[in-house]
């Protein structure tokens, strides 16, 4: 894959970073150097005066050759030791000069004399009266580069260097490790710059994938062990296609569930009109079906608008203060009429005050979904018990029937659209009440749940908060 505009920015930004701070580090070892280097050529020059028992010996015969033969004598004496590895005697008088005009540094000459006036006797340093009268001081001066010897006389001071600008080993090439440097600096950048550019093409990746309409596409693998904010941008987006996957999948499982509800009452109308124009003398009989079969398609239509309403977390339904135990009283009292029609009985239990302001038009149709739900499934011959009661600031409803029960794997599932399961496949309805229920209890920021019972049925349970996120909106 070749790298893209954000690689080149990353790769940019660290080697110029590495270049500056390898120039400043660079700089500060030249210029910390440099100062030794003077330090070194001024600690060259003021070193002093060599001591050790060589130069105490070439120091002691340079002034007995002075005090007994005289100025002449020890010009020869020294013109002899003039070799690479001689003694090299200062012989300077009051006024700073050496007996052979050689330059005296005035750092050793001050030493040598801070020696003689301290004491005479010490043995680096000799104070000599000449022939003529004269007084002369002898030392030997210790300067490297006056001539190595000096440091060979200093005890455990080893071989002497050769002399500088002679000898010595070469100074190494400065361009190779500049030159290692930048490469270094330039792989580094690039691999930097590459660990952090591939997992944002995986994501641009990704994007397109999911744009294109491949909703399976996951981009946290790709990113390997890897653990850093980058990564958890990753999940993130694998979590948003997640969600767009089941929210396509719901749609389409919906427009589905909708073509199959639709499907069956306008079969049963063709049906009907079919048979009317067959045989006109059942006219009575077909424009019944035909009323019926409408009444069910306008009951779908209706039931399918509150549940888009839901979805798109309606706003616009009044709301009013309102006593949820007259309501349930009152929607119980409604079902116990139709569950006596069918062979069936339903007993209301509550007595309270729990006032809340509310969606009436749907709490009363999450109240009336639930125990109708309950009234269609129970046994026949059996009873419905609704429950209501006030728990701190909570207003909870139970309805327990005596059906089948519900499969504990199908709890949840029961509250999605068109969900209908076990006998209640040929069961009227088309299994949108609890999924209404469901969504308007939970946008007054209540709780609805399922649970089997024990001693058989199925207890849906509705819980309230007297507050109301509905009166707080």
């Amino acid at each position: 894959m070749r790298p893209g505009r954000l690689f080149w920015k990353f790769f940019f930004a660290f080697w110029l970073a590495l270049l500056v701070a390898s120039a400043a580090v660079g700089t500060a070892v030249w210029l910390h150097r440099e100062a030794l280097e003077r330090e070194r050529a001024d600690v060259g020059r003021l070193l002093g005066v060599a001591e050790g028992p060589r130069a105490d010996m070439a120091v002691a015969a340079a002034a007995s050759v002075l005090a007994h033969g005289g100025e002449e004598a020890l010009r020869r004496l020294l013109a002899e030791w003039s070799g690479e590895r001689a003694p090299r005697v200062l012989v300077v008088d009051d006024a700073g000069h050496d007996l052979l005009g050689r330059e005296v540094a005035s750092a050793a000459l001050a030493e040598a004399r801070a020696w003689r006036d301290d004491d005479g006797h010490r043995q680096p340093v000799r104070q000599v009266s000449g022939l003529d009268g004269r007084h002369w001081v002898l030392f030997i001066p210790a300067r490297a580069e006056d001539g190595a010897w000096e440091r060979h006389l200093r005890p455990g001071g080893g071989r002497p260097p050769p002399p500088p600008g002679r000898h010595g080993p070469t100074p190494p090439n400065p361009w190779i490790p500049i030159g290692s440097g930048l490469l270094a600096s330039v792989l580094f950048s690039a691999l930097l710059a590459w660990h952090l550019s591939k997992p944002i093409r995986s994501l641009r990746w990704a994007l397109g994938s999911v744009a294109a309409g491949n909703l399976e596409t996951r981009v946290r693998p790709l990113m390997g062990a890897r653990r850093d904010e980058i990564a958890d941008l990753g999940e993130d987006f694998d979590r948003m296609a997640r969600q767009l996957q089941s929210l396509i999948v719901s749609q389409r499982r919906l427009l589905h569930d909708v073509s199959h509800e639709l499907r069956s009452p306008l079969a049963r109308l063709q049906a009907a009109i079919g048979l009317l124009r067959q045989d006109p003398a059942r006219l009575a009989a077909s424009i019944e079906r035909i009323e019926r079969e409408a009444g069910r398609l306008d009951d779908l239509v209706g039931q399918l608008l509150t549940m888009a309403r839901l979805e798109a977390g309606v706003r616009d339904a009044p709301k009013a203060r309102i006593e949820l135990f007259d309501l349930a009283a009152s929607i119980a009292e409604d079902a116990r009429f139709e569950a006596q029609s069918l062979g069936r009985d339903l007993l209301f239990h509550g007595d309270g005050e729990a006032e809340a302001t509310l969606r009436v038009e749907l709490i009363q149709r999450a109240f009336e979904n639930v125990m109708r739900n309950a009234v269609k499934y129970t046994a026949e011959g059996s009873c419905v018990q609704v429950a209501a009661v006030q728990e701190g600031d909570v207003f909870v409803l139970r309805v327990d029937d005596a059906g089948p029960g519900v499969p504990a794997a199908d709890l949840e599932a029961i509250f999605e659209p068109f969900y209908r399961c076990g006998a209640g496949q040929g069961a009227d309805g088309f299994g949108l009440g609890l999924a209404i229920a469901r969504r308007a209890v939970d946008l007054h920021g209540g709780r609805l749940r399922a649970e089997n019972r024990p001693e058989g049925g199925l207890r849906i349970e509705i819980r309230l908060p007297l507050g109301g996120t509905a009166q707080k909106e």
